[in-house]
């Protein structure tokens, strides 16, 4: 999953319903008419990121009244990668912009284009755990917005309270509690295929198990010395994507269902179990958003039990920019307690912030506390991508098939083998 987030991320976000901006200037823009510094801001124009945004601005403009921030807004999925390289290519791009952290980020060639933010006072209230994210080559890119989140189960709080069950800690507790679900009468497991990007998380989201059992496999993975289909642990992704189909707990509509029908479905009770980052929960209504936990997919050791953990997106200054200064300025409040702060009043996190001294808001949703409890018992593990640059673009369309029955686990995770070993090669990769 490459977002704000991952790839995965950016376009589950514009999945949701959206709400324009206009489009302002270009990031050539510098002073106006009243003597003010005016900057620009480009995000994706998902509502889950334009609502926090304007918040943000709004702040941040009341603080530092010398400058206004005018944004412009992108497409998700591979159209906005493609509009974000092309504007930086082009010294086109605004001179702020928010996109994903971890893996994506290399594609950006961000010692060429970008501004390198390395021990900057930018930074200051940036959570440490954060910078692996946004560092290339040593350099650091980049501060975080948004907030992290969680890759696994969200689960319907009443259906399990009702049936007497508890969060599993193994994957046979998870497949008793299942059983116990369909027997009631109400689907055990939600798959929202009509948006295919929904189909990773059992592959992506069980990384915190492979990492359990070998903690070198990212760097062995990147060197192609361990594979998906031939590492008994890691293959272990494609086997439980497979399993509810196989034993009837998959909906007879995942085919059609798309991800907005899914969750809110999810909140009605209508299904018990849905695979998926905690993020999209913030989108509910506060009465429904209560009633959605999260727990990590389980492996088959309680005493390892965990979760994977999406990092935050990261905001990035272009060398294009004619104003870096406002620009620093304004990335420093971004990811800062006053910045977080207006982001919450527009959004409930979902997740907590990586920013020294930021906590969630009463109002936040249950999974983020949900997601917290596992980063403060450090049984948390950053996912896949903000550990390795290797991700395979086909990943999804390959889910889809293993997920509905078309292809069995093991010939999906070769077929994915494959994908990865083109991707790693055009990055240059050694080893492969």
């Amino acid at each position: 999953m490459k977002s704000s987030r991952s790839r995965l991320t950016i376009a589950m976000v514009a999945a949701l319903s959206l709400v324009p901006l206009a489009a302002c200037s270009s990031s050539g823009s510098g002073g106006s008419s009243d003597g003010k510094t005016e900057i620009t801001l480009l995000t994706d124009n998902a509502d889950t990121t334009v609502k926090p945004a304007a918040a943000v601005i709004a702040a941040f403009e009341k603080a530092n009244p010398t400058i206004t921030v005018k944004t412009q807004t992108r497409p998700g999925g591979s159209d906005g990668d493609n509009l974000v390289k092309t504007k930086l290519s082009t010294g086109d791009m605004a001179d702020v912009f928010w996109y994903n952290s971890g893996s994506l980020l290399q594609a950006l060639s961000p010692e060429k284009t970008l501004v390198d933010l390395t021990n900057d006072p930018a930074l200051k209230d940036t959570d440490p755990s954060f910078l692996p994210a946004v560092t290339q080559k040593g350099k650091v890119y980049g501060a975080p917005w948004g907030t992290a989140m969680g890759g696994g189960i969200l689960y319907n709080k009443d259906v399990y309270s009702k049936l007497g069950l508890s969060v599993p800690k193994t994957w046979a507790e998870f497949e008793s509690n299942s059983d116990k679900i369909k027997a009631a009468g109400i689907t055990p497991v939600l798959g929202t295929l009509k948006d295919t990007f929904t189909s990773q998380l059992y592959v992506l989201g069980d990384f915190h198990n492979v990492a359990a059992s070998n903690p070198k496999w990212a760097e062995e993975y990147t060197a192609n010395k361990v594979k998906y289909a031939t590492d008994p642990i890691a293959v272990k992704g494609f086997e439980k994507a497979a399993e509810p189909k196989a034993k009837g707990w998959l909906n007879s509509s995942a085919g059609s269902l798309t991800f907005a029908q899914g969750i809110k479905q999810l909140a009605q009770g209508k299904a018990a179990q849905y695979p998926m980052l905690t993020f999209p929960v913030s989108s509910l209504s506060p009465a429904d958003a209560a009633k959605i936990g999260f727990f990590g997919i389980p492996g088959d050791d309680a005493s390892t039990n965990g979760a994977t953990i999406w990092e935050p997106g990261g905001q990035y200054i272009p060398k294009s920019s004619k104003n870096i200064e406002a620009a620093k300025k304004f990335v420093a409040f971004v990811a800062s307690v006053p910045g977080t702060d207006a982001f919450s009043s527009a959004l409930p996190p979902a997740g907590p912030y990586l920013v020294k001294g930021s906590k969630l808001p009463a109002n936040a949703p249950p999974v983020a506390a949900d997601m917290q409890a596992y980063i403060d018992a450090k049984t948390s593990t950053p996912a896949l991508e903000f550990v390795s640059p290797v991700k395979g673009p086909s990943l999804e369309q390959i889910m889809v098939a293993v997920m509905t029955g078309q292809t069995p686990p093991q010939e999906g995770a070769a077929q994915y083998d494959a994908d990865v070993t083109k991707q790693a090669k055009q990055l240059g990769l050694p080893g492969w």
